[in-house]
């Protein structure tokens, strides 16, 4: 048996063994009896245990998430209206001179849709790559903000698709209150409870915009996807 044989063989075994679900790792199947609570159900996480602590409150999430996105070198902005929100795409728009950009359909997206002098890509329905590659940027909801990690969660139904996040220069996230999630763990259950077993076709945690220290341990953005990351919350 050669070498390929060998590896594809392998392959092929592992492959006879059901994957589990993301986030399935710690929930009640196959938790001891003496693990399950009255309900029946798996406790809280084993993860939560050593990943950092997280305040129960708003406030505190909101103040963790905007300290950990600006470590990250993500603008994070916080407004009070969808009229604010508009204003300051709007203003964004104008500051980095946008022609074309990217987006989907949308409850907050569709805010957007109509700018005036912008040409709009709707990656929802069919388009050209060629002309996703080259816009300015591209503005996508998503499915939850992480606070506890300053992370973006997108899967392609909430963001227009695998590509909308990552071939434009500038990824705007328009996210509301709701989805501000303390944790991983937390992150795993919400995507449970959406998706169930129709699980999307990908899910992806955006920390911070694109970025890489394989040259000489210097930090280059934009690597391999946006260069820019920012997110506003309503």
């Amino acid at each position: 048996m050669s070498e390929r044989e060998k590896i594809l063989a392998r392959v092929r075994e592992a492959l006879k063994a059901p994957a589990a679900m993301p986030g399935s790792h710690e929930s009640s199947a196959g938790v001891p009896p003496a693990k399950l609570n009255a309900a029946g159900t798996a406790a809280p996480p084993l993860a939560r245990q050593w990943l950092p602590k997280v305040g129960e409150s708003f406030d505190e999430r909101l103040a963790l998430f905007q300290k950990n996105a600006a470590g990250l070198k993500a603008d994070f902005q916080l407004f009070a209206s969808r009229d604010e929100l508009k204003t300051a795409i709007a203003k964004m728009s104008t500051a980095e001179n946008w022609k074309h950009i990217a987006s989907h359909q949308g409850e907050l997206t569709d805010l957007i849709s109509a700018a005036p002098g912008l040409a709009i890509c709707f990656t929802d329905k069919n388009y050209d790559v060629h002309e996703l590659e080259a816009c300015d940027a591209g503005i996508s909801e998503c499915d939850a903000l992480i606070a506890q990690t300053g992370t973006v969660l997108v899967t392609n139904r909430s963001a227009g698709g695998r590509a909308l996040s990552i071939l434009p220069p500038h990824h705007v996230v328009l996210a509301r209150r709701e989805q501000l999630v303390a944790d991983l763990p937390a992150a795993f259950e919400l995507l449970k409870q959406k998706y169930a077993a129709n699980y999307p076709s990908m899910i992806s945690f955006i920390t911070g915009p694109s970025r890489t220290g394989d040259i000489e341990r210097i930090l280059v953005l934009g690597a391999h996807g946006p260069k820019r990351l920012t997110i506003f919350l309503i």
